[in-house]
């Protein structure tokens, strides 16, 4: 072969290469960028989600999160007809199996690294859910010691306190569900187990851990689910509704050091009010339960909330609600607006109700519209607090 014959060889390739890049990374319907044709096309093809963290109870930091979906050839030309057939064609497909792997850090030394993995048999009648992570958090503690003695001969207490912990270890979760006949619900069983390393910077406080709970602790868990899904796709829904509950008894016959029970109740629902507006409402209960004297101090569940730090208001019962309002500028891009409200429970006299609020806005952009997949950012805020989250799905 000649310099010239060789020369335009490789042109021809660079070209053919480039537009079959390119191709790849642009929906052939409205050739807007989309990661659809390289997710499903491409035998190591993943959708990388960038995390920057600005929880307020763990600081500023930084990781990625890669999103595999795995599907036989079947399923993959099924989903790129519908996709091309219609503008949401293909979103309301269920992929047979999906892998999510990532690792993130922060300012104050908390890191995480963890793998994930979601795989159903039998058009979604079997299902497996399971994942491992290992990190170290810091995190700070903050309990309640008010307490109104209006009326009495005692003088009211309204005084908290705050610590910081460490935590670093490793956790094991898995549940297994089975739909029952051909209906939206699917009962199964779930499993955790976590082995930490626990301490702080407050010398009182890491004497009285020691002393109470020891260095090392043991979790394990096993429990019930329940699940009633409805929503035409997985990862960001506009319409349906799902409502899924979860009992945990952690207990020392499996494994546990510290014995309690766990209810967590979560519910969403999705109405469409135009072409172009989607209200969406989320609500979750938690009840925790136990005889122990003394806890870890992350065991007890708290407010989960966009622009809420986590941890920051625990109680042993957990009620939030939360709205969103969302309107589409077209097939891509849509913005919206959340509040939500939170009340965290103590069984004890000595602490009151704890409540707060928290809103934002925020936009998504549909990065595989062949999965119905979209990627944007949130900005929220709580009583002397603020953050932004990249957010793939609802936010709920």
């Amino acid at each position: 072969m000649n310099k010239v014959t060789f020369l335009k060889s490789t042109l021809l390739l660079s070209s053919l290469f480039s537009t079959l890049c390119y191709a790849s990374f642009f929906d052939p319907v409205d050739e807007q960028f989309d990661m659809g044709h390289h997710l499903a096309e491409n035998a190591v093809g993943f959708l990388p989600v960038p995390i920057i963290i600005t929880e307020p109870a763990v600081g500023y930091g930084g990781g990625l999160v890669g999103v595999f979906m795995h599907e036989t050839d079947e399923q993959k030309e099924e989903r790129k007809q519908a996709a091309l057939n219609s503008t949401d064609g293909g979103a309301q497909l269920v992929p047979g199996a999906i892998t999510v792997l990532g690792a993130a850090g922060t300012e104050n030394g908390s890191w995480f690294a963890f793998v994930g993995h979601r795989h159903s048999w039998l058009k979604d009648t079997i299902r497996y859910t399971g994942g491992v992570g290992v990190g170290q958090m810091n995190l700070n503690i903050y309990k309640d010691l008010s307490l109104d003695a209006s009326g009495e001969r005692f003088p009211s207490i309204d005084r908290s306190f705050e610590f910081s912990t460490e935590t670093r270890g490793f956790a094991l979760q898995q549940a297994l569900q089975f739909r029952v006949a051909n209906t939206p619900l699917m009962l199964g069983i779930k499993q955790f187990a976590s082995y930490t390393d626990l301490s702080s910077d407050n010398a009182y406080i890491e004497q009285l851990m020691a002393f109470t709970l020891g260095k090392e602790q043991i979790t394990s868990g096993l429990g019930l689910t329940a699940d009633y899904d409805t929503r035409n796709n997985l990862f960001y829904p506009t319409k349906g509704y799902q409502f899924a509950a979860q009992y945990m008894v952690y207990d020392d016959k499996v494994g546990s050091d510290q014995e309690y029970q766990k209810l967590d109740v979560d519910g969403q629902v999705y109405v469409p009010l135009a072409q172009k507006w989607t209200l969406s409402f989320a609500g979750n209960y938690q009840y925790f339960n136990t005889e122990e004297r003394f806890l870890s101090p992350t065991t007890q569940p708290y407010i989960k909330l966009r622009g809420v730090s986590s941890y920051r208001y625990q109680g042993d019962e957990i009620a939030t609600v939360q709205t969103q309002i969302v309107y589409d500028i077209d097939d891509r891009w849509n913005v919206s607006g959340f509040y939500g409200y939170g009340r965290a429970k103590e069984k004890t006299s000595l602490s009151d109700d704890q409540a707060v609020g928290a809103y934002g806005a925020g936009f998504r952009y549909q990065i595989a519209r062949r999965y119905g997949l979209r990627i944007g950012m949130d900005l929220a805020r709580s009583d002397n607090e603020s953050a932004f989250y990249i957010s793939l799905g609802s936010g709920f």
